[in-house]
């Protein structure tokens, strides 16, 4: 995997701590937004991995191994439910390990993926143990502390690793980019070593924040949060 999915990349450590928080296994892992299918590549045999894509188009692209062979290469058999994840996650049966949201790193973000509502409905599909991970790489917003409030409103504790620093020669010899990941729990014993990580931080929510519903958001918050950020953060 390549660009923001690289195994050394934020997503690829949060996937990596919580599968050795979990014994080396993940029973079961949900995500949404399907992309070229990078996060394929991240499956271990013995895991079952859905994806929740919204877009037939992309799932066409994605299935195009004259473009892109993640799905082919990786998971040919990974199950893919076209539709949006708000109404098509909750029709599936069992509980996950992981559920990923991969669909905030456009211009024009799915605000209904962030709402209080949506984060209830997330933890609905987790195990017991079962932990959020959201991809919020953005060049126009913050969506941290827009995550962390919600979170908030159903008790999770909020990790963040916010990647900086991959030298030029790496980006281009290895197609990585540098990205934002939030990781979001119940408990921070589920996440285990990830509490300690260097490369993870814990973000306090600013309760005095009116927290994002279905009913209500406020996109110029977030991109006030970015604008604040030092121009090396941005």
């Amino acid at each position: 995997p390549t660009t923001y999915y690289a195994f050394e990349g934020a997503i690829g450590s949060a996937i990596a701590l919580k599968r050795a928080a979990d014994g080396g296994h993940l029973s079961s892992v949900a995500v949404i937004g399907l992309g070229a299918g990078s996060l394929a590549c991240h499956f271990k045999p013995g895991e079952s991995w859905t994806f929740f894509e919204i877009d037939e188009e992309v799932l066409r692209l994605a299935q195009d191994s004259r473009h892109f062979r993640f799905l082919r290469d990786c998971g040919p058999e990974m199950s893919i439910v076209l539709g949006d994840a708000r109404l098509t996650l909750p029709q599936e049966a069992g509980k996950n390990s992981i559920l990923i949201i991969d669909a905030f790193s456009s211009d024009s973000i799915p605000i209904h993926l962030l709402t209080k509502e949506a984060l209830g409905m997330y933890l609905s599909k987790l195990n017991d143990k079962g932990i959020l991970v959201a991809h919020i790489t953005n060049r126009h917003l913050d969506l941290s502390r827009v995550l962390a409030r919600v979170g908030a409103e159903h008790g999770l504790v909020t990790y963040l690793n916010e990647e900086a620093g991959i030298p030029p020669d790496v980006q281009r010899s290895q197609l990585r980019f540098p990205s934002i990941v939030a990781v979001l729990t119940r408990k921070a014993e589920h996440v285990g070593a990830l509490t300690v990580h260097p490369a993870w931080k814990l973000v306090e929510p600013e309760m005095a924040r009116r927290p994002w519903t279905d009913d209500y958001s406020n996109i110029f918050e977030a991109i006030l949060d970015r604008a604040r950020q030092s121009p090396d953060r941005r």
